[in-house]
């Protein structure tokens, strides 16, 4: 556990450091890259729009640099991670998509189970080689509503519900962190897989929901919220604290909605070790990767 009020200001010197933050240029991953960067680190966003990207950069302190990820394209994925030389402290598993549209990506995979889950698990196996100390995969409560079937990921044998795919796809981030875990361990690796989750947070992530949904969410947000600074403190906690492989963090007030960072309960679901191994051997068939792993040690 943590002290009650923990805060960015109780970040560590991060000079000499290098991380990657997905998702960077707004929101959570904004802040998060923001404040590792004045903490001392160097820090990669990888973002979408680059031109986003480097004006969100040059906002912050520090030593920065933006790099183009599309995490719904495998290809964009596997050129990012190719492009990478020397070693990476941290990955920042971050971005993500809440809610949209059905839709379908070049890969032909449905788009919130890729850019959610699939892109992160691609690039964390690619990258893993150079990764010195930990991954943090960035996850929701929503989890606890998520439903997985390895063998149907991109959903095409049941009816496309937007807020469900969501679920699921954060709770496919869970177990990908905690069987990542389990397998840097038993590779006898040091790296440690963690995971955060924001609480509830008032940021852009789901501004384009409208109907019945988006009016409960927004008096959700409204009632519960806390503003991004806050919101990315479980991350920061995560990517930094003396912690051992397999922590989650969350808030620690009512409902993990709001507070200051502390190791929360993940649910019965994403503790399934047997849901894990399939999850993590149906996601390596779709996107051909991390059937080995070959950490750093």
């Amino acid at each position: 556990m943590t002290q009650q009020k923990w805060t960015a200001t109780d970040l560590p010197a991060m000079t000499g450091r290098t991380v990657v933050v997905t998702g960077a240029s707004s929101g959570l991953g904004l802040v998060t890259a923001r404040e590792l960067a004045a903490a001392g680190a160097r820090v990669i966003l990888a973002v979408r729009d680059e031109a986003k990207g480097n004006k969100s950069a040059a906002a912050m302190p520090g030593t920065t640099e933006v790099r183009q990820l599309d995490l719904s394209s495998q290809a964009s994925v596997q050129a990012f991670a190719a492009a990478w030389t020397g070693p990476l402290d941290i990955l920042i598993n971050n971005a993500g998509i809440m809610q949209v549209p059905q839709a379908r990506t070049s890969d032909g995979f449905e788009l919130q189970i890729a850019t959610n889950h699939l892109g992160p698990f691609t690039l964390t196996a690619l990258l893993l080689p150079h990764i010195t100390d930990r991954v943090v995969t960035v996850s929701s409560e929503m989890h606890k509503r998520g439903h997985i079937d390895p063998d149907d990921l991109n959903g095409q044998n049941r009816p496309y519900d937007a807020f469900q795919a969501y679920c699921d796809t954060k709770l496919a981030n869970l177990l990908f962190a905690f069987e990542l875990q389990r397998r840097l361990t038993r590779a006898a690796s040091t790296v440690r897989s963690m995971a955060a989750h924001p609480g509830l947070s008032k940021t852009s992530l789901a501004s384009h929901v409208t109907g019945l949904s988006g009016l409960g969410q927004k008096i959700l947000v409204a009632l519960f919220a806390q503003d991004a600074e806050h919101c990315a403190l479980p991350t920061l906690y995560a990517a930094t604290a003396e912690l051992p492989g397999g922590s989650y963090a969350g808030p620690n007030g009512p409902g993990e909605r709001r507070g200051y960072p502390t190791l929360v309960q993940a649910s019965e679901d994403a503790s399934d070790e047997q849901l894990a191994r399939r999850l993590w051997d149906a996601s390596s068939r779709l996107t051909g990767t991390g059937q080995t792993l070959t950490p750093a040690r």
